[in-house]
């Protein structure tokens, strides 16, 4: 099970990609096992030296009780503190940012996260990814591969 953001692919060009574990509270896990999980819009920011994602949709669980989650709280992710100072550093930088890229479930269980640093792209840049994405496409009509 492996939930993506393509999204992100097509709006940033990516320096770096980490994996990240995340916090979840109660039937988060669920919810990220059924599927119900949107990108839109989301990002990750430092507070206190430690790094969170914003905006990430985690619906609410649909067997869920009282003590659901809320789909739109602010998640900590987990990485290295090596790791975090250096993306701290390359965030100060102007035009990076930290993009969810994929949410995936471990071999061991634990959800887990593909962050990207990422410089967003011109809308030349755009227009190149398009053409590109449209040759192959039509070269692998052409041949049948």
């Amino acid at each position: 099970m492996e939930l993506s953001n393509r999204k992100a692919y097509y709006e940033y060009h990516f320096e770096a990609k980490y994996i990240a574990g995340m916090v979840l509270s109660g039937t988060e896990i669920k919810s990220i096992r059924t599927g119900k999980v949107s990108f839109n819009d989301s990002y990750c920011i430092f507070d206190k030296g430690e790094l969170y994602v914003k905006s990430l949709h985690i619906a609410e669980y649909n067997f869920g009780n009282i003590h659901n989650h809320q789909p739109m709280q602010e998640r900590k992710l987990l990485l290295q503190k090596k790791e975090l100072r250096k993306l701290e550093n390359k965030i100060k930088e102007k035009g990076y940012t930290i993009i969810p890229l994929k949410i995936f479930i471990s071999e061991k269980g634990f959800a887990k996260m593909e962050i990207g640093l990422g410089k967003g792209k011109k809308i030349f840049d755009k227009r190149e990814t398009i053409k590109a994405r449209e040759t192959d496409r039509d070269v692998k009509r052409k041949y049948g591969i």
